[in-house]
């Protein structure tokens, strides 16, 4: 086992004891203190990442380098995200329940940190203080893994967090930065046992597919988001375009972007010329059915594969159904149990879609883009869970706590 990353281990475990007894003031002060330094060292923070940004170029996708892009409004962003989970309630020691027994025991439910939160990312610096934030105010130590193309962003991000924590008397090592980003010291971080409590991975399917597979830890997936919109008989056609438009077209490459269209017979030849009008107007090719192209010959062919990629770019899919039935079977085929949406005028098919649809978050007559930690509420995330157990959908301050029974007599026992 790699002995740095059994060190940081260490260091994190330490940390975790120390973070979990912080008062809600003394948590709330450091996150602000990490705030005013961000926008304090923007300048070294913007340096750094433009040479992550050079490196690059030509190298991956436009998506992938605008996740890995900053500028000062995005470090702003990140110090408002810290600023806005300081003022989120603490979660830890809140009272679940109570439950008193006949024989006079009271036992209590509450909530209580995780202890060492490990996660596993690509190329968004902004995970960096996300993460952090989250982890800190709900009493959790975070050792943070990001991929080779963001290392020097990460870094010194991470650095203004820790230097900003250790002015302000708390402990540094509440945050951790992974600098080694080889695959095997990835894989040796899956199995961190003994100092790692959870881990999250934070990317592309690749990425999650090999925590998942390899990871001896608790591991929540995340993440991989081929959401579908489906446009239903009784549609608004104008209210169709600009929910597909937004969920497409607003920001491409993040999960929650809407991959494929599902489209009713019964409208699709008013629906979809003005939706493939809309989408080509930016930029966005549109691969269909045999029937979507019929109706629009500038569609490209759509494979089986279309129906279950997940662009994160330019593209989309359209499949062609005769029945909410048939729409609700092809969704739930292709989902990865993220986001899906209906639009509909029709009450009976919206409770239908609602209760029928295995996803995290499901939408009527709404974008997908708003499956998101802020937009949910949660202030920032530390990702989106689209498995069931533990936590699902985004996972905010409460998804990071367990829970401990504490249990008050007055000298009974058992017979």
């Amino acid at each position: 086992m790699n002995a740095q990353l059994i060190e940081i281990g260490k260091k994190a475990k330490k940390a975790a004891y120390i973070v979990g007894k912080l008062s809600t003031d003394d948590k709330n002060r450091g996150l602000r203190a990490a705030a005013a330094a961000l926008v304090d060292k923007t300048q070294f923070i913007l340096d750094e990442n433009a040479k992550d940004v050079l490196a690059a170029r030509n190298k991956v996708s436009q998506a992938m380098l605008d996740r890995l892009s900053l500028d000062e409004k995005r470090v702003e962003a990140m110090a408002l995200g810290l600023r806005q989970v300081a003022d989120l309630q603490d979660p830890i020691d809140s009272l679940v329940e109570t439950i008193t027994r006949p024989n006079g025991l009271v036992i209590e439910k509450r909530k209580v940190p995780l202890g060492v939160i490990a996660i596993i990312y690509e190329s968004r610096p902004n995970v960096t203080a996300d993460s952090f934030a989250l982890c800190f105010k709900s009493g959790n130590a975070v050792i943070l893994r990001g991929g080779s193309d963001a290392l020097r962003s990460n870094a010194a991000i991470a650095k203004v967090i820790r230097n900003a924590l250790n002015e302000a008397g708390l402990p540094e090592d509440a945050v951790q930065v992974v600098e080694d980003t080889s695959h095997e010291t990835a894989n040796e971080l899956m199995r961190l046992n003994g100092y790692v409590d959870l881990l999250i991975p934070r990317g592309g399917a690749g990425l999650i597919k090999a925590v998942v597979k390899n990871s001896t830890v608790p591991t929540i997936e995340t993440g991989v988001g081929n959401c579908h919109i489906f446009v239903d008989e009784t549609a608004d056609i104008d209210m169709a375009v600009k929910i597909i438009d937004n969920a497409k077209t607003q920001r491409m490459g993040v999960c929650n972007a809407a991959e494929s269209l599902v489209i009713h017979s019964g409208i699709i030849e008013k629906a979809l010329p003005e939706i493939f009008k809309d989408l080509h107007e930016k930029g966005v090719t549109v691969r269909g059915d045999e029937r979507a192209k019929s109706i629009v010959d500038e569609c490209e062919a759509a494979t089986e594969e279309d129906f279950a990629a997940e662009y994160l770019g330019p593209f989309i899919s359209v499949k062609t159904i005769d029945s909410l039935d048939e729409a609700i079977e092809h969704i739930n085929r292709f989902t990865t149990h993220h986001s899906e949406a209906i639009i509909t005028n029709s009450e009976e098919n919206s409770k239908r879609f609602l209760r029928e649809i295995d996803a995290a978050a499901v939408y009527v007559n709404a974008s997908t883009r708003f499956t998101d930690g802020f937009e949910f509420g949660f202030g920032a995330e530390i990702g989106i869970s689209t498995q069931k157990f533990h936590a699902r959908g985004p996972m905010g301050l409460d998804a990071l706590t367990s829970y401990k029974y504490e249990i008050k007599g007055n000298g009974q026992i058992r017979g």
